[in-house]
């Protein structure tokens, strides 16, 4: 007796199969057109965008190797090797020119550029020895620069002197920020403006200011005394003395009267030895021979 198969069973497996098939291959045809769609809105062909891929990739792959190299210490390595080698083909620092020295000592200034000699010009530390040279007392600023193959140029911008600060074993030369920048002796300093005080260094920036209010005093002002790190007695070159009050506004208020009173008065020159403007409304005048101060009240602008 003959045997049927049945084969309705894996007639719809293939069905179910060819079905799933034809929804793969028509999703990946839409996946294509939308990507076909995007890409006709960019500037670019697909051929360039590959390209750009493959660059991003290496790009990624340098930096990647980069990093590792940097971890082990080659890139260093690979700059003294440098460095070497230009030294050896005479880029090395033989010479140094320095320019802009006045008034300091030009040979502090070699002292730190020729710890730099026979060192490969290519691995000069630009600003760690601009940096060296700031920290000297003269120097306000410094330009460092090399010129090949052997040669370092340094520009020095030399501080002002301002005036002479007494200390207690002698004067030193500051500039109109304070800062001191030599030692020097009383007759070097007997023209200059000279600045007595504990704390009078960190004052004279104020004091220039003060004595800018008043120009037709300010060169007849020859020392300035800082008292009880609050207020300020000149001394003009006529020996007589000023007191002023503290407070940086009252004092130059009070500065502004002496000129206007000077200058109709002339106040100075006179018999008066000292003038207090401590108090705001009178003015305590003291003369030799005399045992005590003389008030001088002030009249209505200024007049006595």
């Amino acid at each position: 007796m003959g045997t049927v198969k049945r084969g309705g069973q894996g007639v719809r497996r293939s069905a179910a199969a060819r079905g799933r098939a034809g929804r793969a291959h028509a999703a990946r045809a839409q996946t294509r057109s939308a990507l076909g769609a995007a890409l006709a809105y960019l500037p670019f062909t697909e051929r360039q965008l590959q390209r750009v891929f493959l660059a991003l990739i290496l790009a990624a792959a340098l930096t990647f190797a980069w990093f590792i190299a940097s971890l082990a210490g080659l890139p260093a390595l690979a700059g003294e090797r440098f460095a070497a080698a230009t030294a050896n083909a005479g880029f090395a620092v033989k010479r140094v020119t320095v320019t802009g020295v006045e008034r300091m000592d030009e040979q502090s200034v070699y002292q730190h550029a020729l710890d730099e000699r026979d060192r490969p010009i290519a691995s000069l530390d630009m600003e760690g020895l601009r940096q060296e040279l700031l920290e000297l007392p003269w120097v306000a600023d410094a330009r460092v620069s090399r010129r090949l193959p052997d040669h370092i140029a340094i520009d020095i911008v030399e501080r002002k002197p301002h005036a002479a600060l007494a200390k207690a074993d002698g004067w030193m030369l500051i500039d109109r920020t304070g800062r001191e920048l030599q030692p020097i002796s009383r007759t070097e300093a007997q023209d200059m403006l000279l600045v007595k005080g504990p704390g009078a260094a960190r004052q004279v920036a104020e004091l220039d200011r003060l004595l800018d209010m008043a120009p037709a005093l300010k060169p007849k002002v020859r020392e300035a005394e800082w008292i009880g790190n609050r207020r300020w007695n000149l001394t003009f070159d006529t020996g007589q003395v000023l007191a002023l009050p503290q407070d940086e506004n009252r004092a130059a208020g009070a500065l502004v009267r002496f000129a206007r009173l000077d200058g109709t008065n002339r106040l100075l020159g006179g018999k008066v030895a000292s003038f207090d403007m401590r108090s705001p409304d009178r003015i305590y005048m003291r003369i030799p021979g005399r045992a005590d101060g003389e008030p001088l009240a002030l009249k209505e602008g200024g007049q006595p």
